[in-house]
């Protein structure tokens, strides 16, 4: 069971990085002539009803209509402010539609261009990273943007303008009593940059023990068959109860410091409600300001402090964004170690004839897995692989498919660099079949159709017919329209296979690799197989790596390997008539299959 994790899901320290966050809200952009404009309209109502009604009520009904003793006036200013406080309450009723819909919006394409570019990078990058910590990036650093997106934005913009706004109104009604209330705003700002800093180490703390709680998960429900045959059951919940502790502790620790914002805000509006008290009480004894402005203003120091401790909140979910769009940019900054280049040749047609010219790679760049490997083969013929576990058969497949790119030498498909041929033209002509064959959820017919979606149900079915899997498919409750869970669990190792096979040969490639690809087959299947992958190979070039050396005595050409090195070239019957590694490699497993 995996005990590690990658360097990718360190807690990364640095300073706020504005730049990044103004990188995250260019996801808005392509809502700027709709969503975003009509969502800017209602703050901008609201915000202007609510900095309104106070000197409607302090100035004007108290000072002038009620101390005039004017009904008239106060009749009229009670119709306009619940006029207002209607227009206001349409205005938040779409402003919360509008931004939701927003949020949606742009986490909807957030995730799928996170998605697309995670499809196009290098083996490399899954190699270095769990399945589960991917999960996480996708959908839980995604997830934990949406309330900034939904609300947090437009929130944020409503409460700059309502701070500005009764900020120009206190100074106009009374300098010097603002400025009064305004000592407690540096005492204020001084601790709470401290704080935040704290609070966003501990977001990103959260963000790196939810991977790897998720990562743990992923491997839990993948491995549980081989957990539940070692009796780890025990182990497995106790190592989950850690991890999960350790998240639920990170959750604790945020929320505390999280937490402590708001009291802090509240302590500061407290103290400004006893100054206001106290010297605009002196203001008015001597005249210098009316009841009236003493009403507006404790109106709108009740509403400074509301977007004061507002903007602490969008401040936290900006940290947490921050935390989250560190890791997020993070995979979209990475670039695919394999790539086209600029002026990558378009090649809808291959021939299939492959080339490695003194071919050499490693994959950590320290141990070679190849050194100075080459051979041809030409055009419609096949080839196979052999040799002990790591002696670099499968790296030769990977680099003919170009998952990798070779560290040293040339490999060529038709005479041309492999790195000059378009990605995708290159691989829409190569099926690869693995040992381990990898079935998606859907239907049997949608499994087998995965190689060329635009294939007829009667081409799945004759692809499926060629390799021997129509007559285990006839016998299943719904035939092709069969639904098969993730990995094909209900099938045998066997079928899963040959739903490979099916897979691969409808694509109708060019060149076809077989790694392993009748491992898993029972001998009278096996049989089939080999009968039938003599008419389906002709014309094709066929890469064939296999252990079970009775399934590629009829290969064009063997090529045995060792340690990354080529040892022995030739036919079947060459090779046996050298008396070498081949041969002491057939003769091993022809005492073993007598034993």
């Amino acid at each position: 069971m995996n005990r590690f994790y990658y360097s990718s899901d360190q807690i990364i320290e640095k300073p706020f990085n504005w730049s990044q966050m103004w990188r995250l809200l260019k996801y808005l952009k392509p809502y700027r002539k709709n969503l975003l404009p009509l969502s800017f309209l209602t703050v901008m109502i609201a915000a202007a009803v609510r900095l309104t009604v106070p000197i409607l009520i302090g100035v004007y009904a108290l000072d002038k209509a009620i101390a005039g003793k004017d009904m008239n006036l106060l009749l009229i200013l009670i119709c306009v402010i619940s006029l207002m406080y209607l227009i206001n309450y349409g205005a938040n009723v779409l402003r919360i539609r509008w931004m939701n819909m927003l949020g949606q919006h742009v986490i909807y394409d957030l995730r799928q261009h996170l998605f697309t570019h995670v499809q196009r990078l290098s083996h490399r990058f899954f190699d270095e990273r769990s399945a589960g910590s991917i999960l996480v990036r996708i959908m839980n650093d995604i997830n934990s943007l949406q309330e900034l997106f939904t609300s947090g934005v437009i929130n944020l913009l409503m409460d700059i303008l309502l701070l500005l706004g009764i900020i120009v109104i206190l100074f106009s009604l009374s300098p010097e009593l603002t400025i009064a209330i305004m000592i407690t705003l540096p005492v204020m700002f001084f601790i709470s940059t401290n704080l935040r800093r704290k609070i966003r180490r501990s977001w990103q703390k959260v963000r790196l023990k939810q991977s790897k709680l998720n990562s743990h998960l992923n491997e839990s429900i993948q491995g549980i068959r081989v957990t539940q045959a070692f009796t780890q059951e025990k182990e497995n919940m106790m190592y989950f109860d850690g991890v999960n502790g350790e998240n639920l502790e990170s959750w604790r620790e945020a929320t505390k410091k999280n937490a402590t914002f708001r009291p802090l805000v509240e302590m500061t509006n407290a103290v400004g409600t006893a100054i206001l008290i106290w010297y605009g009480s002196s203001l008015i004894i001597n005249e210098t300001i009316t009841i009236g402005v003493f009403v507006s203003f404790a109106f709108y120091l009740g509403m400074f402090w509301e977007p004061i401790s507002r903007l602490g909140q969008v401040y936290n979910q900006l940290l947490m964004g921050m935390a989250s769009s560190e890791r997020i940019f993070e995979f979209l900054d990475e670039k695919p170690i394999v790539a086209d280049k600029e002026d990558a040749a378009q090649i809808k047609q291959l021939k299939g004839a492959i080339l490695f010219e003194k071919v050499e790679f490693s994959y950590d760049g320290k141990r070679k897995a190849l050194h100075s490997v080459s051979f041809d083969i030409p055009a419609g013929t096949s080839l196979a692989l052999v040799g002990h576990t790591g002696s670099g058969k499968t790296t030769i497949a990977s680099l003919i498919s170009r998952f990798y790119d070779a560290t040293g030498g040339t490999v060529k498909v038709d005479g041309i660099p492999i790195a000059d041929i378009s990605l995708s033209d290159l691989r829409s002509q190569i099926s690869v079949v693995l040992q381990d064959t990898f079935i998606f959820s859907g239907t049997i017919m949608e499994n087998i159709r995965f190689g060329r979606p635009n294939a007829t149900d009667e081409e799945v079915i004759k692809a499926a017919k060629a390799v021997s899997a129509d007559a285990f498919i006839a016998e299943l409750p719904e035939g092709y329209a069969t639904e098969v869970e993730e990995r094909g669990n209900m099938l045998s190792a066997g079928e899963r296979q040959l739903i490979s096979f099916a897979r691969a040969l409808l694509a109708d490639p060019r060149i076809l690799i077989l790694d392993e690809a009748t491992a898993s087959i029972d001998t009278e299947t096996e049989v089939k197989i080999q009968a039938a992958l003599k008419t389906l190979l002709k014309g094709r070039t066929a890469v064939m790596i296999a252990h079970r050396l009775s399934t590629i005595r009829d290969a064009d050409k063997i090529i045995v390997l060792d340690h990354g090195k080529k040892m022995e070239e030739g036919s079947n019957s060459e090779l046996m008539e050298k008396r070498g590694i081949y041969y002491e490699l057939v003769k091993a497993q022809y005492h073993l299959l007598k034993v």
